[in-house]
């Protein structure tokens, strides 16, 4: 058996992954962090079949099964000479990024796709600890069942994405400090409807987009697949969030609903800080984490890239009774609220989630036309 390491918190530093011809898998060393919950959980004693919404997507979690060893084509991945950005993307550059000669401007582009990859990495290993504790926790026969396909998914998903990082990028960033307390609140919270709503509403919610945005921009093949059957799945799952809390939230009392409200912003305005990377800015130019922030999160391009993220978590929240009137304003404050009258991505088009998984080169084609479709509309 391998050592396990017990530590107090996630790593601080990046880890490399072209290791030497002689290491073997005796030379890994498992790191582990401890939580604790004080979770509820609950039998079920009714077997019912019932036909309902959650059943179905939960049949359809088991039709749209997918391989990440064998489905993804990983002969498709970009070298490490390569911009991770399609060439129009790199071309619109600006400011000190821009300036670096194109050497260290390949490897720092490099970096921050591996930073941004390791935080989607990190919050789906975040989201099969909190649909492991749905299993034992949600109420339902039907949740519970979903909840264990939902597991196996971000299961999936936690391998490929690390598959990725080492193959493709050789680097792993930790886990991003406001990622991480947010999924501690999620995971140590004991009330269950708590857990869906930061993890299927809002992380989930957000990670959509993020995939989006990654899968338009992307200049490797395998990434853009491997994203795309990453969304089919995601999008099944805050489809479920929606469906069950739409009905449970509506049973608790006022109090109980505004804890719930305030909850989901605090949520909101920790991952705000979360989609921005200063760690590597500040280390690549000399300037603090403060600084970086103000820098980017003032830029044109990144207003617009939280407008496409919370343009999806904010119509759900609605949906769902979570933008009561007392917390509206708070949402107002940061220019969020009127992204809740936007068309919400989730109600369910059966047809559309029922279709077959595409093949890399349908993929292509929707990337390419994505991504001209969101330049007219002058979001890139």
């Amino acid at each position: 058996m391998k050592v396990i390491t017990k530590v107090d918190g996630p790593p601080v530093d990046p880890r490399e992954f072209d290791l030497p011809e002689n290491f073997s898998p005796n030379h890994i060393e498992d790191i582990a962090e401890i939580f604790e919950t004080p979770m509820t959980g609950h039998y079920n004693w009714d077997y019912t079949d019932a036909d309902s919404r959650i059943k179905k997507l939960y049949e359809l979690g088991k039709e749209l099964n997918w391989d990440g060893e064998i489905d993804l084509d990983w002969s498709k991945g970009i070298g490490r000479d390569e911009y991770p950005i399609k060439p129009e993307m790199v071309a619109r550059l600006e400011g000190p990024l821009a300036a670096l000669p194109e050497e260290k401007r390949l490897e720092y582009m490099r970096h921050d796709q591996a930073w941004a990859l390791s935080q989607f990495l990190h919050g789906e290993q975040g989201a099969l600890l909190v649909a492991s504790q749905l299993v034992s926790c949600a109420p339902t026969y039907q949740a519970k069942l979903y909840a264990a396909s939902q597991t196996f998914d971000e299961a999936r998903h936690v391998e490929v994405f690390s598959r990725y990082l080492q193959r493709i990028h050789g680097l792993e960033y930790p886990v991003n400090k406001n990622l991480k307390a947010l999924l501690d609140k999620t995971l140590t919270d004991p009330r269950w409807d708590l857990k869906f709503i930061g993890m299927q509403i809002v992380i989930e919610g957000l990670a959509l987009a993020a995939f989006q945005t990654t899968k338009e921009t992307s200049n490797c093949p395998l990434l853009r697949q491997l994203v795309h059957y990453v969304i089919r799945d995601e999008a099944r799952h805050v489809t479920f969030g929606i469906n069950y809390l739409s009905e449970f939230l509506q049973t608790l009392s006022e109090e109980e609903l505004e804890e719930r409200a305030q909850f989901a912003y605090e949520a909101c305005v920790v991952m705000r800080r979360r989609i921005i990377n200063t760690e590597l800015p500040a280390k690549w130019f000399g300037i603090t984490e403060d600084e970086a922030f103000e820098l980017i999160v003032n830029q044109e391009n990144q207003d617009i890239f939280n407008n496409l993220l919370f343009n999806r978590v904010m119509p759900n929240l609605k949906k769902i009774g979570l933008l009561t009137e007392k917390i509206q304003p708070l949402y107002d404050e940061l220019n969020l609220l009127a992204f809740a009258e936007s068309d919400s991505d989730f109600e369910v088009d059966w047809a559309e989630m029922k279709k077959p998984l595409e093949d890399s080169k349908e993929i292509d084609r929707q990337s390419e036309e994505q991504l001209a479709q969101h330049n007219a509309a002058g979001l890139f």
